[in-house]
């Protein structure tokens, strides 16, 4: 996947909240939404 920069679009995806229930950013349409990712936790980066 190329590199994203602030202010991109981001792409269609579905993940786990943290209750196990499934989310996509679909689910958002019409709203703002933040991403924030972090390296996995306890790794270099």
């Amino acid at each position: 996947m190329p590199s994203m920069k602030a202010g991109d679009k981001a792409p269609g995806f579905t993940a786990l909240d943290d209750t196990g229930g499934r989310v996509s950013l679909a689910d958002f349409k019409g709203k703002l939404v933040v991403l924030f990712f972090y390296s996995k936790d306890d790794t270099p980066g």
